[in-house]
This record gives C-alpha cells, sequence and structure tokens, in this order.
C-alpha cells in the first residue's frame, strides 16, 4: 500500500510541478482549435465582403452609367444647337445622337424631355419625334435637353434604391 501512495503522490506532482507543459495530444487538439477558429472567423466575416464588394461594383457600373448619361446628353445638345436649318426632326436628331454616345446604355429606357426656345417639344417620352418643331431652332434662343434613365442597384436580391433614376441636363445656345 505504501507503494501505491508514493505512485500517487508522484502523480500529483508531476500535475502540479507542470500542468500546462504541452504534450503531443495537447497540441494537436489546440491547432485544432485554431485551426477550427479560422474556419469560423472565415464564415462570419466572407460574407460580409463579398456583399462590400459586389456594392462596390454595382454602384460603380451605376456611376458609369451616369457618366454615359451625362456625355451622351451634352453629345445630343451640341449637335441640336449647331443643327439649325439641317434638320425637319430636332427631337430624332437629338435622341439618335444620344443612342450613338452611348451605346451601353438600353435605348429603350431612356426619357428624352426637350424645350426649344421655351417651348417643350418633347416631354419624357421613349423615341421622340417633333417632326415640324424646327421653327423654334431660332439662333441665341435657348435649346434644352433633359435624358432620363432607370438604375438598377440589385445586391443580392435587395435593391436598397427601387426607385433610383439617373438624370442629366444640358442647356446650350441654338447657333
Amino acid at each position: 500500500m505504501a507503494k501505491n501512495q508514493e505512485v500517487h503522490r508522484v502523480q500529483n506532482r508531476r500535475e502540479w510541478a507542470a500542468p500546462n507543459k504541452p504534450t503531443v495530444t495537447s497540441s494537436l487538439a489546440c491547432a485544432r482549435y485554431t485551426r477550427g477558429q479560422a474556419y469560423l472567423e472565415f464564415a462570419i466575416v466572407a460574407p460580409l465582403l463579398l456583399t462590400l464588394i459586389f456594392g462596390i461594383l454595382v454602384f460603380g457600373i451605376a456611376f458609369d452609367h451616369y457618366e454615359a448619361l451625362t456625355f451622351a446628353t451634352s453629345s445630343g445638345a451640341q449637335l441640336l444647337s449647331i443643327s439649325r436649318g439641317q434638320t425637319s426632326d430636332p427631337c430624332q436628331t437629338t435622341s439618335q445622337a444620344v443612342y450613338a454616345a452611348a451605346p451601353q446604355l438600353n435605348q429603350s429606357n431612356l426619357k428624352f424631355s426637350i424645350v426649344l426656345g421655351g417651348n417643350t417639344v418633347a416631354n419624357n417620352s421613349a423615341n421622340p419625334t417633333c417632326s415640324g418643331s424646327q421653327q423654334y431652332l431660332v439662333q441665341s434662343q435657348n435649346a434644352q435637353v433633359k435624358v432620363t434613365y432607370p438604375c438598377n442597384l440589385v445586391i443580392f436580391g435587395s435593391n436598397p434604391a427601387p426607385n433610383c433614376t439617373l438624370a442629366a441636363q444640358t442647356t446650350v445656345a441654338i447657333q
């Protein structure tokens, strides 16, 4: 019995002397624990990062559409300003210039509002024609072209701005 008590004391001393001493089994358990922790952290952070990346991508596309719309509206207004005496349908001339300047935009979604010399000849129409309105192209009068385009900000099936509309407007003097 004395021998058993001595063995028990030796085991107790070992546990007391070095309780945190790494062993082969505890090192493997620790590695498994940290590997699992990394997987868990990735599982929590990955959806947030993906949402952020796709959000940046979608807003970048919307900004590109806005820039294209602004450039196209300016191009259409400039062509309209110099087409006095050269066109019988100023609205068609303007819309064709806009379509040519922004081929990446869906033409059926573009809406035009055109004011010539204070007279509205097209008001929010998709394919404007204003044949006979060339009389409003008077030198030194203003021509105003406004074009709108719907923006689509869908990120993983959710649209944070469902009624978003891009708009560009340019006013030029008729030459």
